[in-house]
């Protein structure tokens, strides 16, 4: 059966470790997580697209994240909720479909930094240097860092799944819930000197120049915030830096998780379930942390609901 398996380039993936009696309860409550991830992202990137008033920089940069977040957890849960009612041994999956679920779920997390990165240079010039910002912050500026942040994230990841992908392999099992690139090389006998290396390069890169770059804009809005005397401006740079941050932590704490629980072994069961939510609690919390932390979308929603409300009222009558 291995060998038939290995030559039909089929991998056994191992999936979620659930019960029978839990099944049905992980699938409706995964069911309803993505169709929440998916109707309040789209909406926000919709609500932003529709109303001129919201065609600012900061809104713009942030429908990046959006459709970041419906792309990743596309990339992750649909499998899962295919796989839960499937008995562990006969969970499949094809070699080719593993790799690019590997390359999505990479991609997802390195535009995750790379996204919050530009948008902590709006943030930057917003507060640090508003009488430029409008020559700054144009149209094309946005589209430049918006390509950037993804043509990076992408170049870098196309090179650690490659380095993954030439590896030969003489093993078929998948250990994890979904496929990444240490499955992929671990299916491999070979030397994966050359991945660790790479892959530590790339960690170090990606959290670092993350991690300094945000610590660095915050730090100089801190200063410009302390020496102004303007409330209304502290006030302002307060809510929408808030707001940054905190999706920018969230995210943080899911990544080390799974990189601090990848260094002991006895810890698998609960490295997997942090990889899990890493695709499914930041995506669904960003949308909501925005919508309701920026008060130009708080009252675009409102409005929304109300207008809809007033003409339910007003069908309702004529009845």
């Amino acid at each position: 059966m291995e060998n038939q398996t290995f030559d039909m380039d089929v991998l056994q993936l191992e999936g979620l470790k659930i019960s029978p009696k839990s099944s049905i309860p992980a699938f409706v409550l995964f069911l309803l997580i993505y169709i929440f991830i998916i109707v309040s992202n789209i909406g926000l990137v919709v609500l932003i697209f529709m109303e001129r008033s919201l065609h600012q920089p900061m809104y713009l940069l942030f429908c990046n994240m959006s459709v970041n977040d419906v792309f990743g957890a596309t990339t992750v849960i649909p499998r899962l909720l295919t796989n839960v009612f499937t008995p562990m041994t006969q969970r499949y999956i094809h070699y080719y479909e593993c790799v690019i679920q590997a390359f999505c779920g990479h991609f997802h997390a390195g535009v995750c930094h790379t996204v919050l990165m530009i948008m902590a240079f709006d943030r930057y010039v917003a507060i640090c240097n508003p009488l430029r910002y409008a020559t700054i912050m144009t149209n094309r500026m946005v589209v430049k860092l918006s390509v950037s942040a993804w043509m990076v994230a992408l170049l870098m990841v196309l090179i650690l799944i490659g380095l993954s992908v030439r590896l030969s392999r003489c093993r078929w099992i998948i250990f994890n819930p979904f496929c990444d690139n240490p499955s992929l090389f671990k299916l491999s006998c070979e030397s994966i000197l050359i991945n660790n290396i790479y892959g530590l390069g790339y960690t170090v890169v990606a959290l670092g120049s993350s991690i300094g770059s945000v610590t660095l804009t915050y730090l100089k809005i801190a200063a410009v915030c302390v020496l102004s005397k303007n409330k209304v401006l502290n006030g302002r740079a307060l809510q929408t830096c808030t707001t940054h941050l905190a999706v920018y932590i969230i995210l943080l704490v899911s990544g080390c998780m799974i990189v601090i629980l990848h260094r002991f072994p006895q810890l698998s069961d609960h490295r997997k379930l942090a990889s899990i939510l890493f695709h499914v609690v930041p995506p669904a919390m960003n949308a909501v942390i925005y919508g309701l932390q920026i008060k130009a979308i708080r009252q675009k929603v409102f409005i929304m609901f109300t207008r809809k409300s007033d003409c339910d009222r007003g069908e309702t009558a004529q009845d």
